[in-house]
């Protein structure tokens, strides 16, 4: 199939994980075979070389929210490439892809990785109501209503009339090849004496990342020696969550690293920490919707992964099988986990079962497959 893949306000290439998604599905919708076009936004360096069709598009002006404004771009191009499906990256601005397809009789996917709800007290529900015709909800609603399959790790973000033949609930990988256990390359940072600890993110409050540094001063008050922190990459709570580490020679800031430069950071690496704070972002009070990339990368790289006990997490990764999940009620249920984890043998066995089934359930070549299917179905 020619696929046209809409997902211009990400870029490609780029470290955070909208970017690793679109690229890793882009590659892998390639390699089964497709003739893939994909619409990002460029990153500061070439377009990554291979079989995708990579083409610059930003939003107009840069604003993610004029999106829907690059509409008949998008019908232009779908038309020159007689397209046979377009693939729209969810994005409550969005629908450029959606609905040039739509108009153009050509079969759509929207992969939907935030709500298309709002969750209650939403700032933006808010002025929607406001203006009395809600035009956002009904935008959004529009845009799901005419696609032909949407993708998504959770049903319940989008919206309640949406039939459930239409959906397929999918989550989101790794790159199983290159994620493993032993993987070379240079690292970054100094790999400390004993124990390692690794946390990957865009350091938003979300993440969660100042968690780990209070949990280490946490071990460290507790006179607990032989674990490390390396923490990876930059973003809006960098210099917050750094500030709170003053003082702890046992965490290490490492910055932001290339995707590419990932699997070597958590091969030298012991355990894997996402220690998500739900409560510092809104939507997530519609409960854990995300298909979390670094759980993922983690399990694939072997590491036993410890993050808070959420019913949804448990699901991903199990308590006691592949993690160590703790109580994000009671704080030092995290120090908790990491010092049961000086356990060589116990992080042994949990981060093998990680890794058996990151490749059994999580790797992207499942998911691109699962894709290719749904669009095979919708086609006839």
């Amino acid at each position: 199939m020619r696929i046209l893949y809409s997902a211009i306000d990400q870029t490609v290439p780029g470290t955070v994980g909208g970017s690793v998604h679109v690229r890793a599905v882009a590659e892998g919708l390639a390699a089964l075979g497709h003739e893939v076009h994909a619409l990002v936004s460029p990153g500061g360096e070439a377009f990554p070389q291979g079989p995708v069709r990579w083409i610059a598009m930003v939003p107009p002006l840069g604003r993610k929210e004029l999106r829907w404004a690059r509409r008949s771009v998008v019908a232009r191009l779908l038309r020159d490439i007689h397209g046979d499906a377009v693939i729209e990256r969810y994005y409550n601005f969005g629908g450029e892809g959606i609905l040039a397809a739509a108009a153009l009789g050509v079969r759509t996917m929207l992969e939907v990785n935030a709500p298309v709800i709002d969750y209650p007290g939403s700032p933006k529900q808010i002025l929607d109501r406001a203006l009395v015709i809600q035009p956002m909800r009904r935008w959004r609603e529009r845009i799901c209503r005419s696609a032909d399959v949407i993708v998504t790790p959770s049903a319940a973000i989008l919206p309640a009339d949406t039939p459930s033949s239409k959906v397929v609930v999918l989550e989101w990988g790794a790159d199983t090849d290159r994620f493993r256990p032993g993987a070379g390359g240079v690292l970054p940072f100094t790999r400390p004496p004993g124990t390692v600890a690794v946390f990957a993110g865009a350091f938003r409050s979300w993440h969660g990342a100042s968690n780990l540094v209070r949990a280490m001063r946490q071990l460290n008050e507790r006179r607990v020696s032989g674990l490390s922190a390396v923490l990876i990459g930059q973003g809006p709570e960098f210099a917050s969550v750094k500030a709170e580490a003053a003082g702890l020679q046992n965490v290490i800031f490492a910055g932001a690293v290339p995707h590419d430069r990932m699997p070597a950071c958590l091969a030298a690496s012991d355990i894997g920490v996402a220690p998500f704070d739900v409560d510092a972002h809104g939507p997530l009070s519609l409960g854990f919707y995300w298909s979390p990339l670094k759980i993922f990368e983690y399990m694939a790289a072997g590491l036993p992964v410890v993050a808070p006990a959420l019913p949804r997490i448990a699901s991903l990764a199990a308590h006691g099988t592949e993690a160590l999940l703790y109580d994000p009620s009671q704080p030092e249920t995290l120090a908790d986990a990491l010092t049961a984890l000086l356990d060589a043998p116990l992080r042994a066995r949990l981060g093998a079962a990680a890794r058996a089934r990151a490749e059994r359930e999580y790797s992207w070549a499942a998911h691109c497959r699962a894709l290719d299917a749904a669009l095979r179905r919708v086609r006839r």
